[in-house]
């Protein structure tokens, strides 16, 4: 399996900034895709998450942008939207082509140099170098700068990154896949075992988890950093409505929370959009189900693959 490239119509493509520790995804869907949004954390950084709702008069997306930066970050969006115009992708006005280009951000700017954020250079070479290969994993692209466990702060946690995962469905070749941003504020853990597999350290130079939920029982806050936030891309090629779509997005934070531990907190973005590119049928629930296996899966790639970067170590080397 690729990956989210899986999906036919999807290409995916990174650009990083390895110096300044921060970058963009994006996720192309040229054809056209129907999508919806579900955001479940409560320090969302987004753009254009409007087109997303059900009785918004849009009828599909061109591209989902995906980066770093903070606020700032939502910049790399227009770059995303300027290459695709000029191949000629959105809906026609006239002379004019206007793409819809959704964006989300996560807060990186505590690792690596924090004035220096994705541009809209940056999201347009992120969205040339898309492709329908195998999705490059790791502490690549929106996952440069992202980090995980930080209960007690940067010293203590561990690099978050960006990964994929495709669940096959059926016996009709419905497939549904997940892309994620893993920059969370808690743990990272396997969803069927719940072993911690990446997170806040015992110490600056342990590689052992404290178990951020059993501390926040104790009822010690520590640092409670607010740089944090995972961000999802879930598409299938199983037709979906806008209405469908959303509640695909909403069904996969399911992953999200059985992944990360704890999700959807106060100082998370967590946002989930879903992408429908096809014409093949599934019953709601079984798509629903297999989406929140896709990103439970992708979260759990995401540190796997992640290598260490600007002091924080990672599993991936």
């Amino acid at each position: 399996m690729k990956g989210l490239t899986d999906i036919p119509g999807i290409r995916v493509g990174h650009a990083s900034d390895f110096g300044a520790l921060t970058g963009v995804t994006v996720v192309l869907c040229e054809g056209g895709a129907v999508a919806g949004v579900d955001i479940g954390g409560m320090a969302t950084g987004t753009q254009e998450m409007d087109v997303l709702n059900p009785l918004h008069i849009t009828p599909v997306v061109h591209a989902v942008t995906l980066a770093g930066g903070s606020a700032f970050g939502l910049e790399a969006a227009s770059g995303v939207r300027k290459y695709l115009e000029q191949k000629g992708v959105g809906f026609v006005f006239g002379k004019a082509r206007v793409p819809i280009v959704p964006a989300m951000i996560l807060f990186d700017l505590g690792i690596g140099k924090a004035d220096v954020r994705p541009t809209r250079e940056m999201g347009e070479v992120a969205a040339a170098a898309a492709h329908a290969g195998t999705v490059v994993e790791g502490s690549i692209g929106a996952g440069t700068g992202a980090t995980v466990g930080k209960l007690f702060g940067m010293g203590r946690a561990m690099k978050g990154g960006i990964g994929s995962f495709t669940v096959p469905v059926g016996t009709k070749g419905v497939m549904v896949s997940a892309l994620a941003a893993v920059n969370a504020f808690g743990d990272v853990r396997e969803a069927g075992s719940g072993k911690l597999v990446a997170g806040c350290r015992q110490s600056a130079t342990s590689r052992d988890l404290i178990g951020t939920e059993k501390v926040l029982l104790t009822g010690r806050r520590g640092a409670e950093a607010g740089g944090n936030t995972t961000l999802c891309v879930v598409a299938t090629n199983a037709r979906l409505s806008k209405v469908g779509a959303t509640r695909l997005a909403k069904m996969a934070q399911a992953g999200v929370l059985r992944a990360l531990s704890p999700g959807h907190t106060m100082v998370d973005g967590d946002v989930v959009v879903a992408l429908s590119i096809g014409d093949l049928e599934e019953d709601m629930n079984v798509l629903g189900v297999a989406a929140a296996e896709a990103v439970g899966q992708a979260i759990v790639r995401g540190v796997r693959m992640a290598k260490g970067m600007g002091g924080v170590v990672g599993l991936g080397g």
